[in-house]
C-alpha cells in the first residue's frame, strides 16, 4: 500500500512555489486548494481519487497549453476568459517546471501591479514596470516630409 497520493510531490512542489509569491494566501473553497492574491484565485490544485487537477489563468501561454494532452479549458465558462485545467492520471509525468513558469504566468495576470513590482524585486530584478532609456546624445529631427497634392487642384491633400 503506498503511503502518499500518487501526486502528492508535485502537488506539495507547486503548491511551495505559488505560496512564494508576495501577497499570496491559500483557502479551500469548493474543498480545492486555491491559491489566491487580494482575494482573488490564480491557480486551483485537487487531488481526485488518483488523479490531480490543477487549473490557473494563461493570457499569453493557453492556446499552447491546449495543445498538450493533458490541458483542456477549464470548466465553468472559465475556459473562455484564458483558464485552462491540467488533468494527470496515475502514469503521467507532472511537467512542474513547465507548470510553475504558467503558475508565474496566472499570478501575473491576477495580482495588482504593486505586488507584480514586489514579485520582480523578489526575482532580483527591475523594482519598475517601465524601463527608462535616456540616450547619450539627442536624435537629430527628422526632416518634415511635404504633404502631398492632388493632380487637378495643385493643393494639398
Amino acid at each position: 500500500m503506498p503511503d502518499q497520493a500518487p501526486f502528492a510531490e508535485a502537488e506539495a512542489a507547486l503548491r511551495t512555489h505559488a505560496l512564494g509569491f508576495p501577497g499570496a494566501t491559500e483557502e479551500f473553497p469548493w474543498g480545492h486548494r486555491g491559491i489566491k492574491v487580494r482575494g482573488k484565485i490564480f491557480v486551483t490544485m485537487a487531488a481526485l481519487g488518483d488523479q490531480f487537477r490543477t487549473s490557473m489563468k494563461l493570457p499569453d501561454s493557453g492556446i499552447y497549453a491546449l495543445t498538450q494532452r493533458y490541458a483542456t479549458p477549464a470548466g465553468y465558462g472559465l475556459g473562455r476568459h484564458g483558464w485552462v485545467t491540467c488533468t494527470f492520471r496515475p502514469g503521467d509525468e507532472v511537467p512542474t517546471d513547465l507548470l510553475e513558469e504558467w503558475i508565474e504566468e496566472s499570478y501575473r495576470a491576477i495580482a495588482p501591479k504593486k505586488l507584480i513590482l514586489a514579485r520582480n524585486a523578489q526575482l532580483g530584478g527591475s523594482e519598475s514596470l517601465v524601463v527608462s532609456i535616456t540616450p547619450t546624445s539627442a536624435p537629430e529631427p527628422k526632416a518634415a516630409k511635404p504633404k502631398p497634392q492632388s493632380r487637378r487642384e495643385g493643393k494639398p491633400v
